[in-house]
């Protein structure tokens, strides 16, 4: 019985209620309040654009570490399933080598990017 007088009464007082609302310039398209989702996706106006830049230096840069971690990955597999024959071992350690510069120079460069870009930040903050 209760089940049947909620389901009569919730969407009753819902009719009621929303246009009040939605006239009251309280709601968006969205269904939220308004600035909701651009809050909620950290997409407000009040972002720094060094920050900007700062967040999209370091999604590249974890990027290219990701792809550093599969090259040497692909080399140990090589290296794993090379056989015995030294072309493809000497091939694999190639590319675990190479791979781990590449992780050495992209750990580096986040370090100097991290530090010129703190230090911009903190030398132009009001």
């Amino acid at each position: 019985m209760i089940v049947w007088l909620f389901l009569i009464v919730a969407p009753t007082f819902l009719a009621f209620a929303l246009p009040a609302r939605a006239a009251a310039g309280d709601l968006d398209l969205w269904g939220g309040k308004k600035n909701d989702i651009r809050d909620k996706t950290g997409l407000s106006d009040d972002k720094d654009p060094r920050d900007i830049a700062a967040d999209i230096i370091r999604v590249i840069l974890g990027f290219l570490g990701i792809i550093a971690v599969i090259i040497i990955l692909l080399g140990g597999f090589k290296w794993m399933t090379a056989g015995g024959n030294e072309d493809k071992v000497d091939e694999a350690k190639k590319l675990i080598i190479a791979g781990v510069i590449g992780l050495l120079i992209i750990i580096a460069s986040f370090a100097i990017a991290t530090f010129v870009l703190n230090s911009l930040i903190k030398a132009t903050k009001d």
